[in-house]
């Protein structure tokens, strides 16, 4: 119903930035427990302290800053403002924001595997060596057949698509053998946790909104509806399909917010989003499907389900979040630079839009950072909705490069976009052959019970469809006279097949 994209929706560092900006001038965190007690970090220390009321008012807000966050990306998702704002992203609006997106997790990356360097180094060797070294090795499988006599032999990438699942678990076990334990001492209290618990709305006390939660959660769905775009790109870019059309994004930012409606009702502190760590995995496995994301889906629904197993998550190490996350990062970044290559990079215009969009960026936020004070315009709504949005990188860079690309004159090559209409990666999507454009719209297109629904969908909502004339073009009509089923000539034989199309639809 989504994207189509063989992605997994999980909470986003988009949220977590304005949350904190929405809680910053609250005291110190007090959790409360299922025996009518609390757990205090730091001030509270007390039953019945005040600080405890106020985080449960606080907490309140950033749910209900979630849940104005989903409503509006799915007003917008079904208006299809994404889709039409996606056909005006270029390479230099792109690309821009894929390289902040690599570059502004450092720190966090570097903090998390500063709890023991020698595991995280561990793990990101192990993960480059299955991914990049053994990556082409071939392990054989000979699945047995009662009814032939003669064995079926299937070769598989092993190491390639368990260059994730295999390292981690090898750096987690030693890490529990050397007792290299990361649940806070407030969280390690013995409880009474249930095997099955059933979560519903309300449960948590339900969302507050006020003006400052709305400020904040405007800036969580335009953050959040930038990095999804920007993996939407990145994840059909990495699987040699073109981008993605306007009904896809359009309809994959309207399920998001429907998620993060839900999530919000639920009393969490954040949404869902495409992350651009599974797209690094996606690149890392060089395949991608659709089946397992749905396995995965049934799995983190099946452990949010039952805390005792959900309580195993928290024995994770810090030092594996910070490998994972430092390989997958530098995919995300290699493929923003990779990006650039579309439009024409020696042109001045493009050298300015380029290093404008990314300095800025990286800019803005260090300095709100390092004064956190300066915007103070009296009003709680214009603070926290200015510190929410200058402190998110990537919406800035995506904001700027849009802004630069769209009003700085400049020709279509320059661009790097056709002749035809503005269109993200078009100089991209022509070197793909008619073959892969009639996967990409059996990869795009929705099933087809819901294909036969979309007639009566009214007419607000027809843009989460595809256009019925478009569907015809992509599957490929009668070629007019003269024209060639390859763009570029000999194109087949300079491209050869990548291993990552056999296995994205399985």
């Amino acid at each position: 119903m989504g994207s189509r994209l063989p992605l997994v929706q999980a909470p986003s560092l988009e949220f977590l930035i304005p949350a904190l900006v929405l809680t910053s001038q609250k005291p110190p965190l007090a959790i409360q427990t299922p025996g009518n007690t609390s757990l205090s970090l730091d001030l509270c220390r007390l039953p019945g302290c005040h600080d405890l009321k106020i985080w449960h008012t606080s907490f309140q807000e950033v749910s209900g800053a979630v849940t104005v966050s989903g409503l509006l990306q799915c007003a917008l998702g079904f208006l299809g403002v994404p889709g039409r704002m996606f056909l005006y992203c270029g390479p230099l609006v792109l690309a821009p924001s894929l390289v902040v997106a690599g570059l502004f997790a450092h720190r966090e990356v570097a903090q998390f595997c500063s709890a023991h360097w020698g595991l995280a180094l561990l793990l990101i060797l192990l993960m480059v060596i299955c991914s990049q070294h053994l990556g082409s090795c071939q392990v054989l499988l000979c699945p047995w057949r009662p009814t032939s006599t003669s064995s079926t032999h299937i070769h598989i990438p092993a190491f390639r698509l368990l260059s994730v699942l295999l390292p981690v678990t090898c750096v987690w076990i030693i890490s529990a053998l050397m007792n290299l334990s990361v649940i806070p001492l407030q969280l390690s209290v013995p409880s009474v946790t249930p095997w099955f618990w059933l979560p519903h709305p309300g449960e948590w006390n339900w969302p507050l909104l006020t003006p400052r939660a709305l400020a904040a959660g405007i800036s969580m769905a335009l953050a959040a509806s930038t990095s999804s775009l920007c993996c939407y790109a990145l994840c059909g870019q990495l699987l040699h399909l073109p981008p993605p059309p306007p009904h896809v994004c359009s309809r994959g930012l309207s399920m998001e917010g429907l998620g993060t409606v839900l999530a919000g009702l639920l009393g969490s502190p954040m949404g869902t989003a495409s992350s651009f760590p599974n797209v690094g995995t996606v690149s890392l496995f060089q395949a991608g499907s659709r089946r397992v994301s749905h396995l995965v889906g049934l799995f983190c629904m099946g452990i949010g389900l039952s805390p005792k197993l959900a309580q195993l998550l928290t024995s994770i190490p810090l030092t594996v979040v910070g490998g994972v996350l430092g390989v997958t990062q530098a995919v995300v970044l290699s493929a923003g630079f990779s990006s650039f290559h579309l439009a024409d990079i020696d042109s001045g215009r493009n050298v300015f839009i380029v290093g404008f969009s990314i300095f800025m960026a990286l800019l803005l936020p260090r300095w709100l950072r390092e004064n956190p004070v300066s915007i103070d315009t009296g009003w709680n709504f214009p603070d926290v909705l200015l510190r929410s949005l200058l402190a998110e990188p990537i919406f800035l860079a995506g904001l700027l490069g849009f802004f630069l690309e769209n009003t700085v004159s400049g020709t279509l090559l320059e661009r790097g976009l056709d002749q035809g209409h503005p269109t993200s990666f078009t100089a991209q999507q022509a070197r793909f052959p008619l073959k892969s454009r009639k996967k990409a719209a059996q990869e795009y297109g929705l099933p087809q019970p819901i294909q036969n629904l979309c007639s009566c969908i009214p007419q607000p909502l027809r843009c989460l469809c595809p256009v019925l004339k478009d569907l015809g073009d992509e599957e490929g009509g009668p070629a007019e006279p003269g024209e060639t089923e390859d763009l570029l000539p000999g194109f087949r034989e300079l491209r050869p097949l990548s291993s990552r199309e056999g296995l994205r639809s399985q």
